[in-house]
């Protein structure tokens, strides 16, 4: 909502164009178009696009070659925006990212296209975080958004020490399921900035352990203490990856309506076990107020 996406698309394609160009203005760096891994992207999921063929249509037109747009939030220049701690460091991991190959097997990067000044400086604005506000006047950063599945499913490097210089706690979220944003989190995010985190929160819910523990979308409704039994070891594994980094764990139980004292107690007897104290959270439903007992717990 403030024009971030647009220029990591922008940026993106830059880098698209100008390489292109230089197949078609001679490739002095004698690029093997079937190498080229770069493709091109749109904040849009379109699959009719992922597979294309570019520069048809004569000589005025480019090299012929096969291409694909893939979706903004994949594009690698998300991760790097994300990963930045300021300007230089953006333009000198804009300068690493490799387009392809040359016809000896050699890395060709966007710092030999010179394309990476100029990308940098379309993302200029755009490394520095957005404050916004929740709907009961916290304040919050939304900056970047790497998807976790290719990336490493972060906020942005800048907006989490901003946060940490102006408030006395500080929540951040590690996107995706524990095994990927999480430990993701922990082995890209914190090792390059620096971060130690006091404590994780691993977030659960009733129904998605009875979908473990096979019961069918349309009956999740109905209390089911032994699917609950039956899903929980997904948690458990979830919670002993976290736990192997040695930083406290909270599980919240991200309460529906429909969970049960019954269903709830599995997960709090089961958590227990293994050293790990459980809260409810009915923050989307109450507010903040909805997250009392998860923070008490936290703290």
């Amino acid at each position: 909502f403030t024009g971030d996406f647009h220029a990591v698309t922008s940026a993106h394609n830059l880098l698209s164009a100008m390489l292109d160009n230089h197949l078609h203005q001679g490739n002095a760096l004698n690029i093997d178009v079937r190498s080229i891994t770069w493709k091109r992207v749109m904040d849009m999921n379109e699959r009719a696009l992922r597979k294309i063929v570019i520069g048809l249509g004569g000589r005025t037109n480019g090299v012929p070659r096969e291409d694909g747009f893939e979706i903004t939030t994949a594009s690698e220049i998300m991760a790097v925006l994300c990963l930045s701690e300021n300007t230089e460091d953006l333009k000198a991991r804009l300068a690493r990212i490799v387009v392809g190959s040359d016809l000896q097997g050699n890395a060709v990067t966007a710092s030999q296209l010179n394309a990476s000044g100029a990308m940098a400086l379309i993302l200029k604005d755009a490394l520095k975080p957005n404050l916004v506000q929740t709907l009961k006047g916290a304040p919050s950063f939304v900056h970047g958004g790497p998807f976790a599945n290719i990336a490493h499913g972060c906020n942005t490097v800048v907006a989490t020490k901003l946060a940490l210089k102006l408030a006395d706690y500080v929540v951040t979220e590690a996107g995706f399921g524990a095994d990927l944003g999480a430990e993701k989190f922990y082995d890209i995010k914190c090792r390059a900035a620096g971060l130690k985190p006091d404590a994780t929160v691993l977030v659960a819910t009733i129904r998605a352990l009875k979908m473990h523990g096979g019961v069918a979308k349309d009956n999740l409704r109905t209390e089911d203490v032994e699917a609950v039994k039956r899903g929980i070891p997904n948690l458990i594994a979830h919670a002993k990856n976290v736990q192997s980094y040695g930083v406290p764990l909270v599980v919240a139980i991200n309460a529906f309506e429909t969970d049960t004292a019954a269903e709830m107690a599995v997960v709090t007897n089961e958590c227990n076990a293994i050293g790990v104290p459980v809260a409810t959270s009915t923050v989307w439903a109450e507010g903040g107020a909805g997250g009392m007992e998860l923070a008490k717990t936290l703290m």
